[in-house]
């Protein structure tokens, strides 16, 4: 039977269940870590989302986000930019704003099974500006590829639609490929290439895995 992770159809027809929407910096330096996510939803069997998917201009950032976080099952948030940066020392609030949007998506009908991720540096003070962070356990990092691929992968494989078995050492081995596709599509596009582009790229390098 074919591996369902790897049909082309996914890439059309994206089904909530298996998406995970992906809340992270979009800057150059953590774009190495981005990939990784990107490609160990991919390794694990989903589907990843965010706020690059859509062309639709003409609708406001907001209302893309919530589109492609309400279509997902799980969403994975990173607080990794959360401390002051520049000289006018401006932490960057975006990543807990959604993390808030997919907390509260547990309260509404009929999207309260969604699950989350939070992913913070180690050593990371996010409980003084979002103390009510307490009462759950965020993914630590230690900011390195291979550490946010470990505490990606520990959690997705552990989700009931994960397709097993796959390791982070599995994944390593073939992030490479992926990351220089991903150098090409950028290079092809200017910066900017289709997010489904983006995807098709690290499904047909994950297809490796079978």
């Amino acid at each position: 039977m074919a591996d369902p992770r790897f049909h082309e159809s996914a890439l059309a027809v994206v089904d909530p269940a298996k998406s995970v929407f992906i809340n992270v910096p979009f800057d150059p330096d953590y774009a190495p870590l981005f990939d990784a996510i990107v490609f160990a939803t991919v390794c694990c069997g989903f589907i990843p989302r965010c706020a690059l998917e859509s062309g639709t201009v003409s609708e406001p950032t907001l209302a893309r986000i919530l589109h492609a976080l309400c279509g997902s099952k799980y969403s994975i948030h990173d607080l990794s930019r959360c401390t002051g940066e520049g000289s006018e020392n401006i932490a960057r609030f975006n990543m807990p704003l959604e993390l808030g949007m997919a907390m509260a998506r547990r309260f509404m009908e009929p999207a309260g099974d969604h699950d989350w991720l939070v992913l913070a540096p180690r050593g990371h003070a996010y409980l003084r500006f979002i103390s009510d962070l307490a009462a759950y356990d965020p993914a630590t990092h230690d900011g390195s590829v291979a550490g946010v691929t470990v505490a990606v992968m520990s959690w997705l494989a552990t989700r009931k639609e994960a397709i097993p078995p796959v390791t982070p050492q599995h994944v390593m081995e073939l992030l490479p490929i992926f990351q220089s596709r991903r150098q090409l599509l950028d290079l092809q596009w200017r910066g900017s290439p289709p997010w489904a582009a983006v995807v098709r790229a690290a499904t047909e390098v994950a297809r490796r895995l079978t």
